[in-house]
């Protein structure tokens, strides 16, 4: 029995030699005024810094880092919706060429253009951007010089001193503006010269004639003349839009002169009647201007949709081009308004899941269309603005399920002008670059043995450092034995 004990005795020892939290006698202690002060403070100091870090526990922050870009997808999507102050939708083309040799000229699927009227407004729509109709040209058996020698010469040649003078003369005018190394010009002078005979030999009243844009420059300037050759219809004086854009054939053109006589002897009739009512100068000549501009026409036009390019470098450009002209590089204005530019699928910031997510991002990682409304003005010929885009894809994690993850293009831009040769048609370009690293922005926590570890930090360290402050004032303080 005495043995048992003994061993039991041991046993305590033994587990007792190793304990961390020794007991101090209460007999051995002493409780003071200034010990309680610190309990005080360690104690508030204590309730604060948890306070504190539970606060901070509970609350996630944002942190963006830098990764190599994942994204195995062979195309992205580039949307856009721009603006082309001065060029007319007919001859728009959007053009395509990355590094991987594609060259893809007048892109037509999925891309839109609208004709704008004066005050900015989508006026007509042009259709979706399709191939240029072929114009048809007419063959002839004698050429331009031939006829002149054998016939003489009807379609009248005009220069500047004499243009307004012809129209003052020719209530109803019909000009063919050409420049005489165009191909399309060339083919035209014929047909333009077998026209002018028809008319003469149907005694239609309407003049026809012809300017050399190379020898009239200023003249065709004047009169914004932006493609050869340009067919324009004038009532009294005034050009009427559009300009002919039909078959280069005679009968075609006697039709289309025809329609016009005929509109204007409606006028005629109706205005002998508005003047028998009595009706004002006002309300006739808006009467006029409408029969006269039957579809007003304004050289804007908004072109917009979306292209599937390849993930290399590349640019899609704008440009004034046309199947059945010359352009006219000397007037080619590509003056533009970028309404909207955007990499990826479109995002829709109206919906729940894109507010939701985007409302815990930064702006700083919000750069995904910092291109909209911007204008870019050339105020001379011969010149365009190029754009340089750098594209980062940006992966927005938010939570750890899908539909708090979204994968998005934040770009940065660079635009300057670019001079062109007089010989060579601008165009208004935007290069794009895609980097091989992608940023991740996704939402942080604290891990909940983090947590339990500051708490115990907390309380371990607190406790040790006014208990050695306190043993530091009691040493001061203490009175002296005598």
């Amino acid at each position: 029995m005495s043995n048992n004990i003994n061993a039991g005795s041991r046993g305590r020892n033994a587990m007792s030699s190793v304990d961390f939290y020794r007991r101090v006698p209460k007999d051995l202690t002493e409780a003071t005024t200034l010990g309680a002060a610190m309990s005080l403070v360690a104690l508030s100091i204590m309730g604060i810094l948890f306070f504190s870090e539970t606060a901070a526990f509970a609350r996630s922050k944002i942190v963006t880092s830098i990764t190599l870009d994942e994204n195995s997808q062979p195309q992205l999507r580039l949307n856009f919706n721009i603006t082309m102050l001065d060029v007319h939708c007919d001859y728009v083309s959007v053009d395509v060429w990355d590094a991987l040799g594609t060259n893809r000229q007048n892109v037509t699927k999925n891309v839109e253009k609208w004709q704008l009227s004066d005050d900015g407004s989508t006026k007509l729509f042009s259709g979706r951007n399709r191939e240029q109709r072929t114009v048809r040209d007419e063959e002839h058996d004698r050429t331009l010089e031939e006829m002149h020698e054998e016939d003489g010469i009807h379609a009248v040649e005009l220069k500047k001193n004499y243009f307004k003078g012809f129209l003052n003369d020719n209530p109803m005018a019909f000009v063919d503006m050409f420049a005489p190394w165009c191909v399309w010009c060339q083919r035209l002078a014929p047909t333009w010269e077998k026209f002018a005979v028809e008319v003469k030999k149907l005694n239609m009243p309407v003049g026809v004639g012809k300017v050399d844009c190379m020898a009239e420059s200023d003249l065709c300037r004047d009169e914004k003349v932006m493609a050869f050759p340009t067919l324009r219809w004038y009532e009294n004086g005034q050009a009427i839009s559009p300009d002919y854009k039909m078959d280069r054939t005679v009968q075609a053109m006697v039709g289309f002169a025809k329609r016009k006589l005929e509109m204007s002897e409606k006028f005629k009739d109706w205005e002998k009647g508005a003047v028998a009512r009595g009706e004002s100068d006002e309300q006739i000549d808006k009467k006029r201007k409408l029969f006269a501009q039957n579809r007003p026409e304004h050289p804007s036009c908004q072109v917009s949709g979306h292209l599937m390019v390849n993930r290399v470098p590349g640019n899609f450009h704008i440009e004034a081009k046309s199947k059945n002209h010359n352009l006219n590089s000397a007037m080619t204005n590509l003056t533009h308004v970028v309404n909207h530019l955007s990499f990826g699928e479109p995002l829709d910031q109206q919906s729940r899941r894109a507010k939701r997510i985007l409302k815990q991002v930064p702006e700083d990682h919000q750069q995904f269309n910092p291109m909209d409304d911007s204008r870019y003005v050339t105020k001379e010929f011969h010149q365009a603005y190029h754009h340089y885009i750098k594209v980062v894809s940006t992966h927005l994690n938010v939570g750890s399920s899908e539909a708090n993850q979204m994968l998005t293009y934040q770009f940065l831009e660079q635009s300057q002008i670019v001079y062109y040769d007089v010989n060579n048609v601008p165009e208004a370009r935007f290069s794009y670059d895609l980097s091989p690293m992608s940023v991740v922005v996704e939402k942080e926590g604290r891990k909940w043995y983090d947590y339990l570890t500051s708490l115990c930090a907390i309380v371990g360290g607190t406790f040790t450092t006014l208990g050695l402050i306190d043993a530091v004032l009691y040493k001061v303080f203490k009175p002296k034995k005598l």
